[in-house]
């Protein structure tokens, strides 16, 4: 009968369990450690959201810390991947400022950066995937400036948007706790503009309108 039952679980017919195992987890970690960052997520919690004994999460990624790293570095090769590099500003803001629903629905498609926001000062054990993510980000955004100087553009444009998310997600500063989420959005992007040419116009203004 158990055997009945597991096989019914399983959302996808002809889908390997471990599979299924594996995704479910990696979308419970997404979420949980982007709710409460690294730290505050315990390994007991993923388990549970995802469904699985957590003896499968070790067995699957060995370590929390290794889960981490593979959650954010898949989630953060998703938005870059499918994202335009000239609209990756908006996108990294609108997911960060208007955040999914439980069900994945929702304004933003992807946790990465509010993961590695509520990750901020979790120290050297997530420093590594924290670090190649920002990289990863940067080089995007370097290639929208034709500038002798455009990494630190890039850099610059990063540190704000983060800025923005830590000041706006973590701490709930007011006013731009409640601001408006495309109001925000077409502030920072038409600002950014300045720093990054090759960045699409504010959202809900046509290129050349100040």
């Amino acid at each position: 009968m158990a055997r009945k039952a597991d096989a019914v679980a399983v959302p996808s017919q002809g889908t390997p369990p471990a599979r299924s195992t594996r995704e479910r987890l990696l979308a419970a970690a997404s979420g949980l450690f982007a709710e409460r960052g690294y730290e505050r997520a315990t390994v007991r919690d993923i388990a549970a959201r995802a469904g699985v004994n957590q003896a499968l999460l070790f067995r699957h990624f060995g370590s929390k810390r290794a889960l981490f790293g593979e959650v954010v570095a898949r989630d953060g090769a998703e938005q870059l991947r499918n994202t335009p590099p000239e609209r990756l500003v908006e996108t990294v803001l609108m997911s960060m400022l208007a955040p999914p629903t439980a069900d994945g629905g929702g304004a933003g498609s992807s946790r990465s950066l509010e993961t590695l926001l509520r990750s901020v000062g979790a120290g050297d054990e997530v420093s590594a995937a924290v670090t190649a993510l920002g990289d990863d980000y940067a080089r995007v955004l370097a290639g929208l400036s034709g500038a002798d100087d455009s990494g630190v553009r890039a850099d610059l444009a990063l540190a704000w948007l983060v800025g923005i998310g830590l000041m706006r997600v973590v701490v709930g500063k007011q006013p731009l706790a409640d601001a408006d989420t495309r109001e925000v959005s077409r502030l920072v992007v038409g600002t950014l503009g300045h720093l990054l040419d090759g960045m699409a116009p504010p959202p809900g203004r046509d290129a050349g309108h100040d």
